[in-house]
């Protein structure tokens, strides 16, 4: 199959891109390599899909060429490109280009391709508010820019399928963590902290914040394992993440743990639209996906500092 990744050079859609090529697939990647967050990092993973025979386009969503320039024979599309996360330094015209204006140009390039069989839209449970403990027929609340817009781009991708046009599904991740992670988030800043001995800013009471941190890989079988059950999850939302829960304090404890270094915390004030708990219910994701998440929090960590090691501290 051929397949396009948008997001590729990302932390999720470079791991996606590398498991669907080893599949057998042929794989090409599209990234604008936003300054977002470090460039050089997204470099790192280019050159890692590089090596194993996956190019990446450097195109932003929103070029008015963008079909002009894509190719033409793709099978499967999986939409990872977005602006991620709840940032202050985001603003809501960066989530609308980026989210849902750059969602309806992939999708407008999607009308156009003669052998498209799935658009996969990368979803967040962010879309269901401050508690994501339910399943896919919750009526979602989103309470942050991001959340907003990541739940209209998703329903204009399923638009799709509901008027015949395409067939799509979207899946909604939870707390992913692992290699490659963004520096802005929770693990890669607690390792970087504990290596260098610098503090951690850990936001007023969300230490006691549940969440499914959810290992990359087990993430990624979910994923790619649409492929082959196109017929029936099109139209579908699916929760994928653990259904294990683990507060922010035993995020902070597995990496101090495995570090073997203290990590010094500098509370900050709250961060408005966070979310207080996070728990997947992936009943359905079992059912349509045979979807099984295993890895432990405590491997997903080490996993994760392995990669640091290996490859942030040696760039």
């Amino acid at each position: 199959m051929n397949i396009l990744i948008t997001g590729a050079a990302g932390f999720i859609g470079s791991h996606a891109a590398e498991a669907l090529k080893a599949l057998g697939h042929e794989v090409v990647g599209v990234d604008n390599f936003s300054p977002h967050y470090d460039v050089g990092l997204k470099k790192l993973n280019e050159r890692s899909l590089n090596s194993v025979g996956i190019s990446i386009i450097n195109k932003n969503l929103n070029d008015e060429d963008l079909a002009e320039t894509l190719p033409k024979e793709i099978d499967y599309i999986f939409h990872f490109a977005a602006q991620p996360g709840i940032s202050t330094h985001s603003t809501f015209q960066d989530y609308l280009q980026n989210n849902v204006l750059a969602t309806k140009h992939l999708i407008d390039y999607a009308l156009g391709l003669p052998n498209l069989k799935l658009l996969v839209n990368i979803g967040t449970s962010s879309v269901y508010g401050l508690e994501a403990t339910f399943d896919e027929d919750a009526i979602p609340k989103p309470a942050s820019f991001y959340g907003v817009t990541k739940l209209a781009a998703e329903q204009l991708v399923l638009q799709q399928s509901r008027e015949k046009k395409l067939r799509t599904c979207s899946l909604r991740l939870y707390s992913v963590i692992g290699p490659r992670e963004r520096p802005e988030k929770m693990f890669t800043k607690l390792i970087d902290s504990g290596i260098k001995g610098t503090s951690f800013p850990l936001f007023e009471g969300s230490d006691k914040h549940l969440r499914s941190f959810t290992y990359v890989g087990d993430i990624v079988e979910g994923i790619v394992s649409v492929i082959y059950k196109t017929s029936v999850i099109d139209g579908e939302i699916i929760n994928l993440g653990t259904d294990k829960e683990y507060t922010t304090k035993q995020g902070i404890e597995a990496v101090k743990s495995i570090l073997g270094k203290p990590i010094h915390l500098n509370v900050i004030p709250k961060r408005p639209g966070d979310q207080f708990r996070t728990k997947a219910v992936i009943e359905k994701a079992r059912k349509l996906l045979d979807y099984n998440p295993k890895t432990t929090l405590m491997e997903a960590v080490k996993h994760q500092i392995e990669w640091y090691k290996s490859s942030v501290l040696k760039r």
